[in-house]
């Protein structure tokens, strides 16, 4: 029965998950908006849950521009980002690099980063629905 209870909420977990770590590489991006030679990383929200979840690539993309992945030469070797199951961070394509060679901006970052906590709590909202349905059909 518990098996069946994760299966009933294993979407909206590991979007949060996979939110989560965006909200993380998106913070780091603005806090190193100064930081010369930085560039602005973010995880292909799409592919990051096609991965976490098990399914083929669907090949959608959000702009970003070549992956940086890692080679993992042996199987000791630890994936970068476990939890999500794919979320390699990309760099983010530049529209108007610096001088310093940084190429975070900040406009962007915080349109990113306030699209990506309004869908975190839109998850929230709707693991808290679920459960709630629930919760009504045990108690009747």
């Amino acid at each position: 029965m518990v098996s069946k209870l994760d299966d009933y909420l294993r979407f909206q977990t590991t979007a949060l998950s996979v939110r989560g770590e965006r909200q993380q590489l998106i913070a780091s991006n603005i806090a190193n908006a100064d930081t010369p030679n930085y560039k602005a990383k973010d995880i292909d929200f799409a592919s990051a849950m096609n991965n976490a979840l098990g399914r083929a690539n669907t090949g959608a993309g959000n702009g970003n521009q070549a992956a940086s992945e890692l080679a993992k030469t042996s199987p000791q070797h630890l994936d970068i980002r476990g939890s999500t199951g794919g979320g390699q961070p990309q760099y983010r394509g530049t529209i108007q690099g610096a001088v310093d060679g940084n190429t975070v901006d900040m406009d962007v970052e915080q349109n990113q980063f306030t699209d990506n906590a309004l869908r975190y709590e839109a998850s929230l909202t709707m693991i808290s629905g679920q459960i709630k349905g629930m919760l009504a059909a045990i108690q009747g």
